[in-house]
């Protein structure tokens, strides 16, 4: 199962990927929507085969990818065509 990422939440003041706490999304299959804590989306990522993307006005699709840093709690970013993206911080913000 694929989502599309719609809508974030940061900590207040934040403004990086390492401040997301939580994601909207659409499962565009089953119509589905709901919201998730960036651990949720993390752990269904890593630990269940969960995919994940971002979409802009043309249609194109970014994955969302787990980055883990060497200190702190691992994060979500976007990864397109070999470069990592803000596309995650593009987003409409709840």
């Amino acid at each position: 199962m694929a989502i599309q990422i719609t809508a974030v939440r940061l900590t207040v003041g934040g403004t990086t990927h390492e401040h997301i706490t939580h994601l909207w999304w659409t499962n565009q299959t089953s119509g589905e929507a709901s919201s998730s804590t960036r651990a949720q989306i993390v752990d269904w990522i890593e630990n269940q085969a969960g995919k994940a993307y971002t979409s802009d006005a043309a249609g194109h699709r970014t994955e969302v990818a787990v980055m883990t840093p060497a200190r702190g709690e691992k994060y979500l970013r976007t990864h397109a065509d070999g470069v990592w993206t803000n596309n995650l911080l593009a987003l409409p913000r709840r």
